[in-house]
C-alpha cells in the first residue's frame, strides 16, 4: 500500500517537532504535520521560555536589595513596565515560532495549520475535511490547564492566561501547590502584585524531596506571599465592581482583581478519534505506550505530555528524537525515564533535584543522607539571611549516589551537571574524590564528608555534617 506521507505528526509543540525534523532532516522520510495553534507549543508559547523570562524580570527588587548591600547607594528599580515587557515577549515569541518553522521547512516537513483527528490507523482528518494517509502517526499534541469543578471556575484564569493579561492585576489568588503555582506566585509577587497562594497541603510542591518543600514554602511565605494551606475553592462570584470574591471549603472569603487556577493539567486527547482507532487510553485520557512510545495500536505513537509520564518538556523532546530514530534511523532507542533532572524556578532560591527523594529512597532499604545547609558568599556579605541547602541521598551498601537535590541560586544550573556523574552510576566516592572549585556553592557537593543521618528500617541520627 502507497501511503501520503510516512510519517505524520498531529501535534506542533517541542516534541512532535523534533520527531518531525529528525524523522525527515536526518533519515529521509516523507513528513506531515499538524498544529492548530502556534508552532513551539507549551513550551514555546505558553510555558517555559514567557515564564522563565517572566522569572528574570520578577527578580529586579531582590537585585536591587542586594546592590545596596554591597555599597550602591540609592539603587532603585522603579516601576514595571508590563505593556513594555509584554510587547517586547510577543516579539520574542513570535521569533521563536518563526525559528521552529523554518527548522521544519529546512528539513522538508510540510506543515498544515489545522486541528486534525484520527479517521484510521493510517489515515488523518483535518478540519476542512482533506485527509492525508500515513505509514505512521505520531501523536504529540501535549497538555492542556484544568480548572476545578465548581460554580464560577470559568471566571477563574488558566496558567495559559498569564502570558496574554493586557494589565498586571493588583490582588491576585493563585490556587495550587505544584511547580506552577509556586513560580507564578514568585513571578506575580516580584513584579509587585499583591499575591496570594492558597492550596490544600500543609506545604508546596508534592512530590518533592520533604526536606526541600520545607525549603520553598518558608522562602515563598518570607517573600511576602499570603499563604493559605489547607484551603480548597469552593465557589467563584463577580463583585459588583468588577472584582471575584473566591469562598473557600472552609467558609472564608476573599477578593480577588483576578484568580490563577493552577492545579493541574490533562492530556489533550478530546475528539481525536484515538479510542475509535483502537488506541488504548488510561484513566486521565493519556495514550498508553510503550518505551518505544508504541501505543496499542502498532502504527500510532505517542510522545510529551499527552502520554502523562513524566511532563517536562525536555523528555518529549528526547521521545521525540528516540522515535524517529527507532523508527526511521535504524537505531533502537528505547525511552529510560528513571532519572530526570527538573528545576522549580523560584527566587533567590531555585529547587533542583535529581533521583529519588529521601523519603522514597528510604522506602527502599536503608539510606545515608548528607546534607549541607549554609549562607552563600554572596548574599551573606550582602546582609541576607538566606540558606542554600544541598542533600546527597547514597546507597550504604553500594556506595551510588540515589539523588541529589538542591536549594539555592542557579540551582537549575548546578543540578543540570550533576545529573551527568548521577545518571553514569557515580558514588559518593567518585564526589569525595573530586576537587573542589572554590569558593563556590557547588563545592558543597564534593565535600561533605559526615552523614547528616544514617536510616535502615527506624531513621537513626548520626552526627551532624558540614552545616555552616
Amino acid at each position: 500500500m502507497s501511503f501520503d506521507y510516512d510519517l505524520f505528526v498531529i501535534g506542533g509543540g517541542s516534541g512532535g517537532v523534533r520527531a518531525a525534523r529528525i524523522a525527515a532532516g536526518q533519515h529521509g522520510a516523507k513528513v506531515g504535520l499538524a498544529e492548530e495553534s502556534r508552532l513551539g507549543g507549551t513550551c514555546v508559547i505558553r510555558g517555559c521560555v514567557p515564564k522563565k523570562l517572566m522569572v528574570f524580570a520578577s527578580q529586579a527588587p531582590d537585585a536591587i536589595r542586594e546592590m545596596q548591600g554591597y555599597g550602591w547607594s540609592g539603587a532603585d528599580a522603579g516601576a514595571f513596565d508590563w505593556t513594555f515587557f509584554h510587547e517586547k515577549l510577543e516579539r520574542e515569541l513570535d521569533r521563536l515560532e518563526g525559528a521552529y518553522g523554518g527548522g521544519l521547512s529546512s528539513a522538508g516537513v510540510e506543515v498544515h495549520r489545522s486541528r486534525a483527528r484520527l479517521a484510521d490507523a493510517h489515515t488523518v482528518e483535518l478540519a476542512d475535511g482533506s485527509r492525508f494517509t500515513a505509514r505512521h502517526i505520531l501523536i504529540a499534541v501535549g497538555g492542556r490547564p484544568v480548572r476545578p469543578d465548581i460554580p464560577g471556575a470559568e471566571l477563574g484564569m488558566i496558567s495559559d492566561d498569564l502570558f496574554t493579561l493586557t494589565s498586571l492585576p493588583r490582588r491576585v489568588l493563585l490556587v495550587g501547590s505544584g511547580f506552577i503555582a509556586c513560580e507564578y506566585a514568585m513571578i506575580l509577587n516580584g513584579l509587585g502584585c499583591g499575591t496570594t497562594l492558597a492550596y490544600r497541603a500543609d506545604k508546596v510542591l508534592r512530590g518533592f524531596d520533604e526536606g526541600m518543600r520545607d525549603c520553598a514554602t518558608r522562602q515563598i511565605q518570607a517573600s511576602g506571599v499570603t499563604m493559605l494551606p489547607g484551603l480548597t475553592p469552593s465557589r467563584i462570584e463577580r463583585q459588583g465592581d468588577g472584582s471575584l470574591c473566591m469562598t473557600f471549603g472552609d467558609g472564608s472569603s476573599a477578593d480577588y482583581d483576578a484568580i490563577f487556577f493552577a492545579t493541574g493539567r490533562a492530556p489533550y486527547t478530546g475528539g481525536l478519534g484515538l479510542e475509535d482507532v483502537g488506541v488504548t487510553l488510561g484513566g486521565k485520557g493519556q495514550v498508553v505506550v510503550d518505551e518505544w512510545s508504541q501505543t496499542s495500536v502498532p502504527s500510532i505513537y505517542a510522545v510529551g505530555d499527552v502520554t502523562d509520564q513524566v511532563n517536562l518538556t525536555p523528555v518529549a523532546i528526547r521521545q521525540g528524537h528516540n522515535f524517529a530514530d527507532t523508527v526511521f534511523g535504524g537505531t533502537p532507542r528505547p525511552n529510560d525515564l528513571s532519572l530526570v533532572a527538573s528545576a522549580v524556578y523560584l527566587h533567590p532560591n531555585e529547587l533542583g533535584t535529581v533521583g529519588l527523594t529521601e523519603q522514597e529512597a528510604a522506602e527502599r532499604g536503608p539510606i545515608r543522607v548528607y546534607e549541607a545547609s549554609f549562607r552563600p558568599m554572596r548574599s551573606l556579605f550582602a546582609g541576607s539571611d538566606l540558606r542554600t541547602v544541598m542533600k546527597l541521598i547514597v546507597d550504604p551498601g553500594s556506595d551510588k549516589v540515589l539523588g541529589c537535590h538542591i536549594f539555592g541560586p542557579e540551582a537549575g544550573e548546578m543540578i543540570q551537571l550533576a545529573a551527568i556523574p548521577i545518571g553514569m552510576g557515580a558514588t559518593k566516592a567518585d564526589f569525595d574524590r573530586t576537587i573542589a572549585v572554590h569558593p563556590t556553592m557547588a563545592e558543597e557537593l564534593v565535600t561533605m564528608r559526615i552523614p547528616a543521618r544514617e536510616t535502615g528500617g527506624q531513621a537513626t541520627a548520626i552526627p551532624q555534617g558540614r552545616i555552616a
